[in-house]
């Protein structure tokens, strides 16, 4: 049996960073996905570690355990507010929010 990794792209108000999103767990892609879109993959149980990206724009990794059956929800978006948005040139891992549900 495997467990699964669910991954939607929606957030609240005008994502500034815009364009398909890589999701990738353990460094392998996994899907991509557009705004209000939602990406599943099933994944053996253990640790993981998933980052979604965008050309050199990231978000951080998140690390993360799954269990034998479990369903695990991420919840990610492109920088929403100015100063992130500019943050972001300098520091890429702030372009795209990656948050556990």
């Amino acid at each position: 049996m495997s467990a699964t990794l669910r991954l939607t792209r929606e957030g609240v108000g005008i994502e500034l960073r815009r364009g398909r999103f890589e999701a990738l767990v353990d460094g392998k892609n996994v899907g991509s996905l557009d705004r209000h879109e939602t990406v599943e993959t099933p994944l053996d149980p253990g640790p993981h570690t998933l980052r979604v990206q965008a050309g050199r724009y990231s978000s951080r990794d998140y690390p993360f355990d799954l269990a034998e059956g479990e369903v695990v929800n991420f919840r990610c978006h492109g920088a929403m507010v100015w100063p992130r948005y500019v943050a972001s040139i300098l520091k890429p891992d702030l372009a795209i929010s990656l948050k556990h549900e």
